[in-house]
C-alpha cells in the first residue's frame, strides 16, 4: 500500500437502538453534556467483522475476535502451525518457575502467521498475549467514536415478555430506541503500519465494502431491517504514504447540517451534506463511495 487514506462515514438510525450501554440498562449511548448520541469504535468494528465472517470464506480472511469464542486456543493454534512452543512466555529469559520466556524472534513469527490468516488482526491489530504469548500488534486502520449531528432523544417502550411458564400474563419489560439520529465517524489508514501487518489494497477494498454493508446482516429486535443505514462514505486518498495535509483539515471540508426549516430531523433527507472541493491540497483525491 503506497497511499495514506482518511475517511468519513455517515450512518443513521430510526426507531432503533444503535449501540446500547450495558452500564446504563442498555440505554442508547450519549454525551451527557450535549445530548448527542454515541456509537463506539468497537461497535463499528464488530459490524465489519460480522460482515466479513458472514460473506467471505477465504482462509486468509478469518476473523480472530468473534462473539463468545475464547482467543487463547487460536493463539495456541498459531503456535502449532509454526512449530513454536505454546507454553513459553516472553523475552527469552528464564522465569521464576524455570519456564523459558518466549524470544522476540518467535513472537514475530507468530504475529506474521496470524496477520496472514486473520483479517481483523492485520486491519485493527490486537492483543495476543492473553495466553500463549504472541505480543501486541498495532493495526493500520483506526476508527473514531461515532457522534450524532444533533441531540438524540431516548424513547422508552413498555413491552410484555413471557419468561415464566407459571405466569400466564407474562412480565413487563423495557425496550429503548431513538426516533432518529444521523451519526458521523472518522477513520484513518496508516500505510506504514499496513506494511508491517500485510494489510493490502485488496483488504482496504474489503474494508470499505464492509462499511457500505455494515448493517445489511446485522438486523435484530433492537435494530430491525431498514432501521440503520449507511448514508455516505467519503474517502480522502493521498498520493503518498506520508500524506499531503492533516486529517482534520480534510474532515473540516465536509459539512452536515439540518436543512432550513427543519427543527426536528426524522430522516436523512432532512439534512444537507456539502463537500468543499475548492483549493483541495495537491495530491488529495476525494472518492464518494455512497
Amino acid at each position: 500500500m503506497n497511499n495514506r487514506y482518511d475517511f468519513l462515514f455517515l450512518f443513521d438510525a430510526q426507531d432503533a437502538n444503535p449501540n446500547g450501554d450495558p452500564d446504563a440498562g442498555n440505554l442508547p449511548r450519549l454525551d451527557p453534556e450535549t445530548g448527542q448520541g454515541l456509537v463506539t469504535d468497537v461497535c463499528i468494528k464488530r459490524k465489519i467483522r460480522n460482515f466479513i465472517q458472514t460473506t467471505n470464506s477465504e482462509s486468509t480472511h478469518q476473523i480472530f475476535v468473534q462473539e463468545k469464542r475464547p482467543l487463547n486456543p487460536l493463539i495456541a493454534q498459531a503456535c502449532d502451525a509454526t512449530n513454536i512452543d505454546q507454553h513459553a512466555k516472553a523475552d527469552g529469559k528464564w522465569d521464576s518457575d524455570k519456564t523459558k520466556k518466549r524470544p522476540q524472534t518467535e513472537i514475530k513469527v507468530l504475529q506474521k502467521w496470524m496477520c496472514s490468516q486473520y483479517f481483523d488482526i492485520r486491519t485493527f491489530g490486537g492483543v495476543l498475549s492473553t495466553g500463549p504469548n504472541a505480543g501486541q500488534i498495532r493495526g493500520p486502520v483506526q476508527i473514531s467514536f461515532s457522534r450524532s449531528i444533533d441531540r438524540i432523544v431516548t424513547a422508552e417502550h413498555t413491552i410484555t415478555r413471557l419468561t415464566d411458564v407459571d405466569k400466564e400474563e407474562g412480565e413487563m419489560g423495557r425496550k429503548y430506541t431513538i426516533p432518529y439520529g444521523l451519526y458521523k465517524a472518522q477513520g484513518f489508514v496508516n500505510p506504514f503500519l499496513a506494511a508491517q501487518t500485510g494489510f493490502s489494497d485488496d483488504d482496504l477494498e474489503l474494508l470499505f465494502t464492509a462499511l457500505e454493508n455494515a448493517f445489511q446482516f446485522d438486523q435484530s429486535a433492537a435494530r430491525p431491517a431498514g432501521s440503520m443505514n449507511p448514508r455516505a462514505l467519503l474517502i480522502f486518498k493521498h498520493d503518498s504514504k506520508l500524506g499531503n495535509t492533516p486529517s482534520h483539515k480534510l474532515f473540516e471540508r465536509v459539512s452536515v447540517k439540518k436543512k432550513e426549516g427543519v427543527e426536528v430531523p426524522r430522516a436523512f433527507s432532512d439534512y444537507e451534506v456539502a463537500i468543499d472541493r475548492s483549493g483541495l491540497p495537491a495530491g488529495v483525491e476525494i472518492i464518494e463511495r455512497i
